[in-house]
């Protein structure tokens, strides 16, 4: 199976610029705790609910701060093209519970997440994948100092 037959299409894309207020409030509204951050046509980053939290009020930024600010920059992504059961192994391995899905273009076409992969293909893959993810520490770490990775990388290899 590929991940294009599982992935979230309705993607809710934040800005660098746009306010951490902003942000939250789509998020709230949409029911969703992560979004792709793209600027001029391309992807630059992913914000969470998370990272608003910690790098933003936990690090004393109120609403109007920049998502720029708060955003992890090396986000990781996979092709729309790939083997899921290949890409919820990497999720694990890379500690990430949702990953951005490109086209071959390197255009976001849609969000896939371990949630996705437990519902529509395999909750046994997804177990797996995401005891890698609950495990402390990594790449990922929320850190006040800093901004930790995303993911993988780019074409989930």
């Amino acid at each position: 199976m590929q991940v294009q037959e599982l992935m979230n299409r309705n993607i809710q894309l934040a800005t660098p610029n746009e306010s951490l207020r902003a942000v939250a409030e789509r998020m709230a509204d949409c029911d969703i705790g992560y979004m792709p951050v793209g600027e001029n046509d391309r992807l630059v980053g992913a914000v969470t609910d998370r990272d608003i939290a910690i790098r933003g009020v936990g690090a004393g930024r109120d609403g109007s701060a920049k998502v720029a600010e708060v955003m992890t920059r090396d986000v990781k992504y996979c092709y729309e093209d790939e083997d899921v059961e290949h890409v919820v192994q990497n999720m694990g391995d890379i500690q990430v519970r949702r990953i951005p899905v490109m086209n071959r273009q390197d255009r976001l076409v849609g969000v896939l997440s371990l949630a996705d992969s437990a519902l529509g293909y395999s909750p046994d893959s997804t177990g797996t994948a995401m005891t890698g993810v609950v495990v402390p520490g990594g790449a990922h770490n929320q850190s006040r100092a800093g901004h930790g990775s995303a993911g993988n990388g780019g074409g989930g290899r």
